[in-house]
């Protein structure tokens, strides 16, 4: 069947995106699903900076690639050997498929699938083929997804169904930017009553870990970031308190739990200042390889310090989902309030350029209901 999608072709376009458009809208040919795929017409997609890292250079993947792995979409076809879900349902996409069956798997989320990791690093679906085709030429999965587009082939492990009273929008970004942040939270270091969240870097997944925070009882939260308006947002969303980096500094802010969501070396350096004694850092930003920062031994062990990276907020999405769809039905979870924009496919490169000047919190690509083509 004929899709119509986003490709880039190569990495590290100058800015502004707008201008030097490196994201290609085309007409691309998409396989049917295989055994253990299903197809599924894209609704909603969000725009992440982990989206903006490849077309930046800052995480390399094969290319040309389809790029978008934040998404929900319907059911439209059942490859063999799916039997549990039905034509019609609404999916909420993951980007890390798990292969239930690597010691990674066992480990409740801590440790990502290495199946999954490893077909996302190669561009393929779990299966280890390509689904994707432009002129005869196969294209990359982007982590087992490929979003920006009116329709995907994904493996069945790569989709969490929702009831159908959960939004699009709303869907999509429980796939990353609420996964990973409310996971950052409520998996990688849960805290206590009484205790303090610090989020550094309020960005989407750093205003989902700040979200999250704010619906937990008992809980102080305090946001950090250079953006005065995201600054204003977190206020909206219930923090306690907000600061720059240098005033979170020079107020001596100290928390029992500090998420770094910005990816940068000098957000994870701030996050260690502000984690209190006892406390645990989580990073969740995926910063340039070749980054580096300095860390004392001497004061992790003196003030018994944590220092913990979770991937996609150390989930399970099958467990994961489902608790922050009823967050989200009970009014304690606003997750449409993380939503800045929405957008054409067509505006997609002015989205990125928005993205990498850190003017939104997450924008949303529609896609209409007779986007599917065969």
């Amino acid at each position: 069947m004929r899709i119509r999608g986003a490709i880039l072709d190569a990495e590290g376009a100058p800015r502004p995106y707008g201008a030097s458009m490196p994201l290609r809208l085309a007409e691309i040919d998409l396989d049917p699903p295989g055994p253990g795929e299903i197809l599924v017409r894209i609704e909603a997609a969000g725009l992440c900076h982990s989206d903006l890292s490849v077309i930046n250079g800052d995480r390399s993947r094969p290319l040309p690639m389809l790029l978008g792995h934040e998404a929900s979409g319907r059911v439209v076809e059942r490859g063999p050997d799916v039997d549990d879900l039905e034509v019609g349902d609404r999916v909420v996409m993951t980007f890390l498929p798990r292969c239930g069956e690597c010691a990674a798997c066992a480990s409740d989320g801590r440790i990502p699938c290495q199946r999954g990791s490893a077909s996302n690093t190669a561009g393929t679906l779990l299966s280890g083929e390509r689904r994707l085709h432009e002129n005869g030429r196969d294209l990359q999965h982007h982590l087992g997804v490929s979003a920006f587009a009116t329709a995907a082939v994904v493996d069945r492990r790569s989709v969490v169904r929702v009831d159908g009273d959960v939004p699009p929008d709303v869907a999509a970004l429980l796939g990353c930017a609420i996964l990973t942040g409310g996971g950052a939270v409520l998996n990688a270091a849960p805290p206590a009553p009484g205790d303090r969240v610090c989020v550094v870097g309020l960005g989407g997944v750093g205003m989902a870990a700040l979200l999250t925070a704010c619906a937990l009882d008992d809980i102080e939260v305090i946001g950090v970031d250079f953006d005065e308006g995201k600054r204003a947002t977190a206020l909206e969303l219930g923090a306690a308190r907000v600061y720059t980096p240098d005033e979170a500094r020079e107020a001596g802010v100290r928390a029992e739990v500090v998420v770094e969501a910005a990816g940068v070396a000098a957000a994870f350096e701030m996050a260690l200042v502000l984690t209190a004694p006892g406390g645990t850092t989580v990073t969740v930003g995926l910063p340039h390889p070749d980054a580096r920062v300095s860390v004392s031994p001497l004061l992790l062990v003196a003030e018994g310090r944590h220092i913990v990276g979770s991937y996609l907020g150390s989930a399970v999405p099958e467990r994961d989902i489902p608790r922050y769809v009823e967050l989200w039905r009970s009014g304690r979870l606003p997750i449409d309030r993380l939503i800045s924009a929405h957008r054409d496919l067509s505006d997609i490169n002015a989205g990125m350029d928005e993205l990498a000047e850190g003017r939104s919190i997450r924008q949303i690509i529609d896609f209409p209901v007779e986007g599917i083509g065969s």
